[in-house]
């Protein structure tokens, strides 16, 4: 199974999500935010199918760093322009496989979902 895994190299989450990927013999192709940008089309999706507070990471510096009015309404609209503009808000990583998406790493999720 080829899923597709997005996310900035450098990440934690990412070092063990493509570690664990990699012990599972599960093959990925890797889309890096920084070199490759974030695709508008594609984060629409991502929070229709999950929601904009799971896709969204406001823990985050970037978001904490962002001006209030900015944090304001954020709707799934105003979640796209935001995480096109700055992907490192959007929480790692995103997987997309045969059925369905994941985000996030949790171990347990990507077993059930992904052997």
């Amino acid at each position: 199974m080829t899923i597709h895994l997005y996310g900035i190299p450098n990440c934690d989450t990412i070092k063990k999500a493509r570690r664990w990927l990699d012990t599972q013999g599960i093959g990925y192709t890797f889309h890096d935010y920084k070199k490759e940008g974030a695709d508008p089309e594609k984060l629409s999706a991502w929070i229709e199918a999950e929601g904009v507070d799971t896709v969204l990471n406001r823990r985050g510096t970037t978001w904490r760093q962002l001006p209030d009015a900015e944090k304001e309404g954020v709707d799934a609209e105003k979640a796209v322009q935001l995480l096109e503009a700055n992907p490192s808000m959007i929480k790692r990583p995103v997987v997309e496989h045969a059925g369905g998406l994941l985000v996030g790493f949790k171990e347990d999720a990507w077993a059930a979902a992904l052997q």
